[in-house]
């Protein structure tokens, strides 16, 4: 007689288990797309990873004396905003031809691009079609220009400068999008280099525009240069991103609302659980702006560590894995390197700590400009506790008020934008195109912006043994001249980023 196994119960349990745990736990073992986190991100609610620091910071004093040294705005520092053509602008006598230009990447980017595609079809003598704006992969918005910024105000200020028309004329209506997907044309650019010189759009885009009549060119991010260009093309550069491109009335609104409500709260100064705190009369009528980008992609690419575990480190290299193929060059070097090297963001708890070292007390008036941060709440927590009057969209706004941007994240970074414009002042977590925008868009308008000093703040991270007082001297030192002072651009260095010499005069 044959004897046939019989599995015991626990066994059979497991078996069972294996074979639908992936049916039960689909996520793991999907693919990652950018708006769609895996699980393993919620996973452990992270751990303060500067306890001593934030016991110290939790408990400092602030006096009058050095609250008020830090809203005192900027002293004149002998420079104006210097836009206006060196002649008179004069548009051409016929115009060569239609520019099409087709802009990928978020607000801040897209905003760069535009500036660009003006100065281009300057050079040119070419009349622009408003930039059509792709479809972010990230944020999946379809807002397109018209939806954001003000397009009879942008065709106004620049009507003595070039043409611009909001649609194509019905002759050459077939160039679109679509049209370009599906095969190789003879109107489509596709080879701009990045940072490409006048003389390459009059040698390569111009016979396009006198055979056709038009030329697309995408992609078109980053394909100016910055530097061997007359004055005059620098100055409209800077007068389509400092005086065309205004939003659309409706976020304007909603801006100015956010502001008054971050100004005067109408009594309410903001609530912790029960208690209310009361805003100190020094910093009355006054805010900061904190642009706070740690989202997923952010954390991931910079290859950091966070201190959210295994689980939080296992989640971002899954998503290295399968956004870049594990191609991130930040993941060559030890978390010690990075930070030395001054390479990791900013978590939400580390710019609380340094907002706290410079002195900013518990009755600052705090505005949080970001889209969504990786970790939650939780990951906030930390910094809700040293600035409990910290706001954000959601809590200044109602649902019907923010109904207009909700979901779009175009919109949403442009009210942040503006908010950001008001503020008295400004200070972002971590370098990229919203900072660069909002530093040159600031700078170009003498208003305070605190510039991290990402190195040296990596290094003070790293030291678990300083006291609160080493790090707030420390941290005081390394920030007195990155509060706005004006920095003359570089060779190679962005225009958008770094408005003088190029768009400022002595005063």
């Amino acid at each position: 007689m044959r004897l046939q196994y019989q599995p015991h119960r626990g066994e059979a349990l497991s078996g069972l288990f294996v074979l639908l745990f992936p049916v039960i736990f689909t996520s793991l073992f999907s693919t990652l797309g950018h708006a769609s986190p895996s699980m393993f991100s919620e996973w452990n609610a992270p751990k303060p990873k500067h306890s001593r620091l934030l016991k110290s910071a939790l408990q400092r004093e602030t006096t009058n004396a050095q609250h008020s040294h830090l809203w005192i705005p900027l002293a004149n520092q002998g420079w104006r905003p210097c836009v206006e053509s060196t002649k008179a602008p004069s548009l051409p006598e016929k115009s060569q031809g239609y520019i099409q230009v087709f802009l990928d990447g978020g607000l801040n980017q897209q905003r760069m691009g535009i500036c660009d595609a003006v100065a281009v079809a300057k050079i040119l003598n070419a009349t622009l079609v408003i930039p059509h704006l792709e479809v972010n992969s990230v944020w999946k918005d379809s807002s397109s220009f018209m939806d954001i910024f003000d397009v009879d105000h942008f065709i106004n200020v620049l009507k003595d400068e070039i043409s611009i028309v909001k649609e194509l004329p019905y002759e050459f209506s077939f160039s679109t999008r679509e049209y370009y997907a599906i095969a190789i044309r003879a109107t489509r650019i596709k080879t701009a280099p990045v940072h490409a010189s006048a003389n390459w759009y009059l040698e390569n885009v111009l016979p396009v525009l006198q055979s056709y009549g038009i030329a697309a060119i995408a992609p078109f991010s980053h394909r100016l240069a910055f530097d061997n260009l007359s004055m005059d093309i620098q100055r409209l550069r800077c007068k389509v991103n400092f005086q065309a491109l205004v939003f659309v009335p409706h976020i304007r609104q909603l801006g100015d609302a956010l502001v008054s409500r971050l100004r005067y709260p109408s009594g309410k100064s903001g609530a912790v659980g029960t208690n209310y705190l009361q805003e100190s009369t020094v910093g009355a009528g006054k805010f900061v702006v904190l642009h706070l980008r740690f989202d997923k992609d952010m954390a991931a690419h910079s290859a950091c560590d966070f201190g959210g575990g295994k689980a939080e480190k296992l989640a971002l290299a899954k998503y290295r894995q399968v956004i870049w193929q594990g191609r991130v060059l930040n993941s060559q070097f030890t978390n010690v390197e990075l930070r030395n090297q001054g390479r990791c963001p900013l978590t939400p708890e580390e710019i609380g700590l340094l907002l706290a070292a410079l002195g900013f007390d518990n009755t600052t008036r705090l505005y949080l400009a970001s889209h969504k941060v990786f970790g939650g709440e939780a990951r906030i927590s930390t910094l809700r506790k040293l600035f409990p009057l910290m706001e954000d969209k959601k809590s200044l706004a109602s649902t019907a008020e923010r109904a207009q941007i909700k979901g779009k994240a175009s919109l949403l970074a442009a009210v942040d934008y503006y908010v950001s414009m008001h503020s008295t002042i400004f200070i972002s977590a971590s370098p990229g195109n919203m900072h660069n925008a909002l530093v040159g868009h600031r700078t170009f308008e003498n208003l305070k912006t605190i510039r991290p000093n990402m190195a040296l703040l990596g290094q003070l991270f790293l030291n678990k043994s300083i006291s609160w007082s080493d790090f707030q001297q420390a941290v005081v030192e390394g920030h007195e001249n990155r509060q706005g002072q004006i920095r003359l651009r570089k060779p190679k260095q962005s225009i958008y980023t770094y408005p003088a010499p190029d768009c400022m005069c002595h005063a």
